[in-house]
């Protein structure tokens, strides 16, 4: 992998960002960060009551992952989960990096999204969510695309994204 590089798994929620995101970071052994992690405790019961953050509830955080990814890019690279739904929020992510991120874009039915959120278990983010996050999502017309099925494994679609991006940028 080229020294530094930043790789960031996109997509509304219940497209398998952390699953795949976890996954890849093993793969390319290098740091795993969740974007749920930099929420404020305001925002993750904001959207516990299903109430859809706003741009001015993304500002901070989406600041400090810009600066995450700054120092992440000097301490060897890292994989970030990150919804970044719209492309003023992928903006604000790259202007924390050197380097191009390597984008990828998770794109799944609304059906089994929504299947998917209504199976998982204690997380604030609930499957009535789910839509407004996919009016909000503008879809990327760059990096690498997975169409998401339910006969795809994790270790499948991260060999795929291996594979897409190598051998310029990733070296096992």
């Amino acid at each position: 992998m080229a020294s530094g590089s930043i790789f960031i798994v996109m997509g509304v929620s219940g497209s398998g960002k952390t699953t795949i995101g976890e996954l890849l970071a093993k793969e390319l052994a290098i740091p795993f960060h969740d974007a749920d992690d930099f929420h404020s405790a305001a925002n993750k019961a904001k959207m516990g009551n299903g109430i859809p953050l706003t741009d001015d509830d993304r500002r901070d955080w989406l600041a400090q992952m810009a600066a995450g990814i700054s120092e992440w890019e000097k301490t060897g690279g890292a994989v970030l989960a990150c919804s970044a739904l719209k492309e003023t929020y992928r903006q604000t992510l790259q202007g924390g990096a050197e380097q191009p991120i390597h984008w990828v874009f998770l794109d799944g039915s609304r059906e089994l999204l929504r299947s998917r959120l209504e199976h998982r278990t204690d997380h604030y983010m609930k499957a009535d969510m789910l839509d407004s996050q996919l009016e909000t999502l503008e879809k990327p017309g760059y990096g690498v695309r997975i169409e998401l099925s339910n006969e795809q494994s994790p270790q499948n679609i991260v060999a795929q994204i291996i594979q897409d991006y190598a051998p310029q940028d990733v070296a096992k």
